[in-house]
């Protein structure tokens, strides 16, 4: 069964590479909705789900003045979202708590863009241990949200949008298949590609979700410590590239190779 899928799907990528070759392939990809109307219907149901639970959750909330709350966009955005909150989260902790878990899931299971600001309130505001905790989980749970929206109704936009990538990636976890957790860890530990293709493109490619979700859970710990550290000291930080330098990429890269090693190993056994 798994080969006809697969054969399927290399067919779907072959149709739009050779209409990717044409001008008038392309302006069709352009021209054309990938989403059917009831592929469409689905993911604004489930948007309207979220939204109403999150909406749900702020209007319980204990009052605030919530004309100074806003979704970041800057660190100066940070800097007065965190000056406004930090009496709110010390009075109200468990109300803010799930108003933040809340948010930030929702954020990263919709793909809005943000989520990184949100990583570094959560330093400035519960620490490093406390907020490397809140940020993994709210990191996992929002991906294994958007896998299986994905898993529902992503395969015509994903391979509208990234035809040439999903090919790619698609080729290296066929490669990988008997080692794929370390293939995994090492995409989630170093910035080789986005997560959020990542958590779109995995179930389109057949990638487990018990692989993905232990990846998503274990790689994304060194970024998250990295960015909630940061937000300790966020009166240094001039933009986020300050966060990801050289000798914190360095340190991304060699942790994500220590990942990938087994498997290195086993491929030198082999060929001896």
């Amino acid at each position: 069964m798994a080969p006809t899928r697969n054969l399927i799907r290399d067919e779907e990528l072959g149709a739009i590479s050779d209409d990717d070759d044409s001008p008038s392939g392309k302006r069709s990809k352009l021209d054309r909705f990938p989403l059917s109307r009831w592929e469409l219907a689905v993911s604004l149901g489930v948007f309207l789900v979220f939204s109403s639970g999150l909406f749900c959750i702020y209007i319980t909330m204990p009052a605030a003045e919530f004309g100074k709350l806003k979704l970041p966009r800057s660190i100066s955005d940070l800097r007065l979202l965190k000056d406004n909150l930090a009496n709110y989260a010390n009075e109200y902790p468990a109300q803010f708590v799930l108003g933040y878990c809340a948010t930030y899931i929702f954020m990263q299971t919709f793909m809005i863009p943000g989520t990184i600001f949100m990583s570094l309130l959560a330093g400035a505001l519960f620490g490093v241990i406390k907020g490397v905790i809140l940020v993994v989980f709210n990191a996992t749970a929002g991906a294994t949200c958007c896998f299986f929206l994905s898993k529902l109704i992503g395969r015509p936009l994903i391979t509208w949008l990234w035809p040439d990538k999903l090919r790619f990636f698609q080729a290296e976890i066929g490669k990988r298949r008997d080692k794929l957790l370390n293939y995994m860890l090492f995409l989630r530990i170093t910035p080789t590609l986005p997560n959020l293709f990542i958590n779109l493109a995995s179930p389109i490619v057949d990638v487990p979700f018990h692989v993905f979700f232990l990846a998503t859970l274990v790689g994304l710990i060194p970024a998250a410590y990295i960015t909630v550290r940061a937000g300790l000291a966020m009166g240094d930080l001039k933009s986020v590239k300050d966060l990801y330098d050289f000798k914190t990429l360095s340190v991304l890269f060699l942790i994500g190779f220590i990942s990938i090693l087994p498997t290195i190993l086993k491929r030198k056994k082999i060929y001896e």
